[in-house]
């Protein structure tokens, strides 16, 4: 006991909350700079003339890699612990954001933002949210909303950063900058990740260690990969997510070029990626808490429904307000998406495969967000505007809450079936 508490961290506090508030920070800053995108976008189009479709193809590369190359990041987490695979992830991105100062050519941000600084980002969302679902049980949704959250307040104050860098010195000193932030500050905040509490003496929650260091954990080892990927829940999962993933990033991305070209300044346009990233600072932390208490789906089909009114807004809205009121709950409801599935992986999976199994189901779900951004672009190329991008991004999410509600844990699905058959018997 006495080094159980030794390691509780300064004050007695559990060290589970210094590695949700080093998660929190690592997401502030990967997801503001990838968020920030959409400002970098417009100086590029203005620079270069690229089409629009051609440039949003480089995002569209970059969510795909970074998404699929979550599995191996997740297995990483579970093999060397989050400290490594965070610190490599952040050399990477670093160098790729500040690689991206020299670009001329069009082929080159393909290259350096959409393959090495997607290889960077992988590192991020699997390995935090992970690591600290494993600390936590009771309270697993909202620690896991608390370090979400920092994506979120990344998201809403890193964009007018951003804005504020490239009319003062340039899109390409603007890079440099953000690529010297990323790459130290995610070194540094590496080191206070632990891989789980069990590692560390401890046990999640905060609770007194009961047995074995990993006693615990070894309770939830029947859940491998291999054994997940036959089960219906792990590919219902699937679905749900692939289904809410696929057309995410294009209001991320096209938000900013959406509102420029309905006649709004170019600052007022930055901020509203700003308003989604502070509603989904909101959402993370009220449905992430609300989850503990009302369930993982209840929560996750209140933010799915959202999602899909707010596609529905986009696809309505021409002017300032009517943007704001979207962007507001699309931000709400992507935030507490993002959330939710972490914790639900480990609800559903356990916690000892955690890393894994989260990295597999992002890298298939999480890659079909690649479509979104480029889709919507050839949209607007062929079309002149977004409407029919953001109408086919609500039926998506429609899509996600017709398979959220025919998803049953491999517990239940195996009592349902034993009930039915003493029943026929």
């Amino acid at each position: 006991m006495a080094a159980a508490s030794a390691d509780a961290g300064p004050g007695g506090v559990f060290y589970g909350w210094t590695v949700v508030t080093a998660a929190g920070l690592v997401l502030f800053m990967a997801y503001g700079t990838q968020y920030a995108f959409g400002v970098f976008f417009a100086a590029l189009v203005e620079e270069f003339g690229w089409s629009r479709a051609s440039l949003s193809g480089v995002f569209s590369l970059y969510a795909g890699v970074y998404s699929g190359f979550a599995l191996v990041a997740g297995r990483l987490t579970d093999r060397w612990g989050p400290r490594a695979v965070i610190a490599i992830g952040g050399a990477l991105l670093g160098v790729a954001l500040a690689a991206m100062s020299g670009v001329g050519a069009l082929w080159q941000p393909y290259v350096l933002y959409g393959t090495i600084g997607a290889l960077g980002m992988s590192t991020a969302y699997v390995p935090c949210n992970a690591t600290v679902a494993k600390w936590f049980t009771r309270r697993r949704g909202l620690a896991v909303g608390l370090a979400s959250a920092g994506g979120s307040l990344g998201t809403f104050a890193l964009p007018p950063v951003a804005h504020l860098l490239v009319s003062r010195l340039g899109w390409r000193w603007a890079y440099v900058a953000f690529g010297l932030a990323i790459a130290v500050s995610l070194n540094v905040l590496a080191l206070l990740m632990r891989r789980d509490p069990e590692t560390s003496g401890l046990a999640p929650d905060g609770d007194p260690p009961a047995g074995a260091p990993s006693a615990s954990l070894s309770r939830e080892r029947a859940w491998t990969v291999r054994r997940a990927l036959r089960s219906r829940a792990f590919w219902l999962l699937f679905g749900v997510f692939a289904a809410t993933w696929t057309p995410v990033f294009a209001p991320l991305v096209h938000l900013v070029p959406m509102a420029r070209g309905l006649g709004i300044p170019p600052l007022l346009a930055a901020t509203l990626v700003s308003a989604l990233g502070g509603a989904a600072l909101v959402g993370r932390l009220v449905l992430g808490g609300a989850s503990d208490r009302i369930g993982r789906r209840g929560a996750l089909a209140v933010a799915l429904a959202l999602q899909t009114a707010a596609f529905v807004a986009f696809a309505q809205a021409d002017r300032l307000p009517a943007l704001y009121a979207a962007s507001l709950m699309f931000g709400f409801s992507y935030g507490a998406a993002s959330t939710l599935f972490p914790a639900a992986v480990a609800d559903v999976f356990g916690r000892e495969h955690a890393g894994s199994l989260a990295g597999l189901l992002f890298a298939l779900a999480g890659s079909m967000a690649a479509l979104g951004p480029l889709a919507a672009g050839v949209i607007y190329d062929h079309t002149g505007d977004y409407r029919l991008a953001w109408w086919l991004s609500a039926g998506c999410n429609a899509l996600a809450l017709l398979l959220l509600a025919a998803f049953r844990s491999p517990e239940a699905a195996v009592a349902d079936e034993a009930v039915a058959g003493a029943a026929h018997n």
